[in-house]
């Protein structure tokens, strides 16, 4: 029965692995449990640009996530960053991590795995507290590394750490410190990350794949799109046939498709603190939905069709699409 099962998922978390932490750039490798068996379905939420301690709506936006994440059976959800404002952690006994996480998001349908990725403001704190496997002792669902891959058989899900890339952090960083341990020298670091990256994707024989960052790559809010990731990690996508690119960091609901590429653009980082009337002009076949308010998104996703829904704080559907494959293709 759907309500009896248990998510677990197969973690090789030794030593060694820790040790990538420090280092940095590494990608590590993870296995989600198989899509359920019925169906050949894998559902999932994501939400970005959250932790605030339940204001600005984030209580009611976790409030929704639970309701639909029931109706939905998810295996698990995405945080695509920004999970601690403003500025991160203090360390690994924050009192923020219980306020803005575990006391927050307790719907008995989010009580499963979160895989999360670093945003800026998180690295304005204390980014190894995130990293360190102390917290996931604190709560068991939360999973955050800087760079990894989840493989759920259908779909593989490549996580990267892309608040490196943006130069204005180490050229202006104005009044903000930003801790760097793992990622210095930086080049070395983002040319490793990059280069594993397209491996990565080059081997991969899932029938779905998603890429999650926390920046833009392509968006009509208030950041618009991360010139540094057009140039760097946009090839990378196009070349490997990437299906989506999933991120928060634009306080909005956001879906783009690329006329070239037919790269899905999705932003989800509504998750509290919303930006009302900050959209720049975009081609209007390019741009299926721009939602300037609190909300989040999820995804349905069998062999031949990926589903995907964006709701508002009220759990309204915003919008909602579908694309499809063929069951013999392989991207």
């Amino acid at each position: 029965m759907a309500a009896s099962r248990t998510i677990i998922v197969v973690f090789f978390f030794t030593a060694l692995s820790f040790i990538n932490v420090m280092s940095g750039a590494e990608l590590q490798y993870l296995r989600h449990p198989a899509a359920k068996p019925a169906d050949r379905s894998l559902n999932f939420l994501v939400v970005g640009d959250w932790g605030r301690r339940g204001f600005y709506n984030q209580s009611q936006v976790a409030h929704q996530m639970g309701i639909i994440g029931e109706k939905l059976d998810i295996e698990f959800v995405i945080s695509t960053g920004d999970n601690f404002y403003e500025d991160g952690l203090t360390g690994v006994n924050d009192p923020a991590f219980y306020e803005s996480f575990s006391n927050i998001f307790t719907a008995p349908s989010l009580q499963k795995q979160w895989y999360i990725v670093l945003g800026n403001h998180d690295y304005r704190g204390d980014t190894l507290a995130q990293l360190s496997p102390d917290l996931k002792k604190k709560d068991r669902r939360w999973l955050c590394l800087r760079s990894f891959i989840v493989n759920a058989e259908i779909v593989e899900f490549f996580f990267v750490d892309t608040t490196p890339f943006v130069d204005k952090y180490f050229t202006n960083p104005e009044d903000h410190t930003y801790d760097w341990r793992g990622v210095l020298p930086r080049n070395r670091y983002l040319s490793k990350l990059l280069k594993k990256l397209d491996s990565a994707l080059k081997h991969s024989t899932a029938k779905w794949k998603i890429v999650v960052g926390h920046h833009t790559i392509k968006s009509a809010g208030h950041h618009g799109n991360t010139e540094e990731l057009e140039s760097q990690l946009l090839p990378i996508l196009e070349a490997n046939n990437v299906d989506f690119y999933v991120n928060g960091h634009d306080h909005c609901l956001e879906h783009i498709v690329d006329n070239k590429s037919q790269i899905q653009f999705m932003t989800s980082g509504g998750g509290s603190k919303a930006w009302g009337g900050d959209e720049k002009k975009w081609n209007p076949e390019e741009l299926k939905l721009y939602y300037d308010g609190q909300g989040f998104m999820s995804m349905e996703i069998t062999e031949t069709a990926a589903t995907f829904s964006f709701y508002d704080v009220f759990g309204n559907v915003l919008h909602q699409e579908s694309i499809y494959k063929n069951l013999d293709s392989s991207m």
